[in-house]
């Protein structure tokens, strides 16, 4: 199974280096423009600068307020801090059409500037009565995560976690296959070839997951094909958003080896085992029992293996 394209994904315009921010500034990041930037095409997005603020302008925040939109856990108005001057109406409205287009655009993910009023996925501030908690989202964030559930979204500060960045990544290039197997003409079988060659990589994020998908699978000629690629879209989705770990990937070397130790002298199951249960104690990288694995399916030309796109640490192209 292959990319026919790079992946595309939407960013907060600012991320990238853009001066577009309400004082003129920016906030590139480096990991997104110089590491994940040479695998990628980014389609950058600033809302407070398409709804028609300008740059430099006022700068905004969410305010509760029983008689607004609803944003995250909160009614909430986006406010001018110094004019008061209402944008809410303006940029849900915008956001609401952005996100349609956006999907035309057939995007594979999507990062957000934290903390934005505007873009900021989770804990952005609400002002009420003079107190401010963490407990808002952006408008914008808001209506591209409710208008577009199964798109993998994340902002650029939780990217720092290299367990939520690595999350990240694989979901991408995992959405980015799904759209690719749905956009043609596509049949049972072809699901199926899907399905098989993500078995491995589901079990290491959920195994109720790939339960749950294999029933689907199983019983596709009882489901309309419409209805089918949805469900099969959103559980998988749902299943990769599971973080993998040490344990779960430990467990699925495990049965790699089972598929191996027939074709493996002993002293090569004994050095895959030991790198493996090295990983499940957090000693050593993935990429290290990973490589291995690689190395003796390769050598011994194990098909159902070599296909896998777990083997691939997920981002197959």
């Amino acid at each position: 199974m292959t990319h026919t394209s790079r992946p595309r994904i939407g960013i907060s315009r600012c991320l990238l280096g853009d001066e577009v921010r309400f004082d003129g500034g920016h906030k590139r990041d480096t990991f997104l423009t110089t590491t994940f930037g040479r695998c990628v095409d980014w389609v950058p997005v600033c809302p407070e600068v398409e709804v028609g603020m300008g740059v430099p302008r006022e700068a905004i925040q969410l305010v509760a307020d029983p008689s607004g939109v609803p944003s995250g856990a909160h009614l909430v108005r986006l406010l001018g801090v110094k004019s008061g001057t209402d944008w809410t109406t303006d940029m849900s409205r915008y956001a609401r059409d952005r996100v349609r287009e956006l999907k035309v655009a057939n995007l594979s993910g999507y990062v957000l500037k934290k903390d934005s009023p505007s873009c900021g996925m989770e804990r952005v501030r609400v002002h009420q009565h003079g107190m401010r908690t963490r407990s808002g989202r952006g408008l914008f964030a808001e209506a591209l995560l409710q208008g577009w559930p199964n798109l993998p979204v994340e902002e650029e500060g939780r990217l720092n976690d290299p367990v939520l960045r690595e999350n990240f990544v694989e979901r991408v290039f995992a959405y980015q296959r799904l759209r690719e197997l749905f956009a043609d003409r596509w049949n049972g079988g072809d699901l199926v070839r899907f399905h098989t060659v993500h078995k491995l990589q589901l079990l290491a994020h959920s195994r109720t997951g790939y339960t749950e998908l294999g029933r689907l699978v199983a019983g596709l000629k009882g489901h309309p094909r419409r209805e089918l690629a949805e469900r099969y879209q959103t559980t998988f989705m749902r299943a990769l958003a599971r973080t993998a770990t040490p344990g779960r990937h430990a467990d699925v070397m495990t049965h790699i080896l089972g598929h191996l130790k027939r074709l493996l002298d002993a002293g090569d199951r004994r050095e895959l085992l030991e790198a493996i249960d090295a990983h499940r104690r957090g000693e050593v990288p993935l990429i290290v029992p990973i490589t291995l694995i690689r190395h003796h399916v390769r050598r011994h030309d194990v098909e159902y293996l070599r296909d896998q796109v777990y083997l691939d640490n997920g981002v197959r192209s």
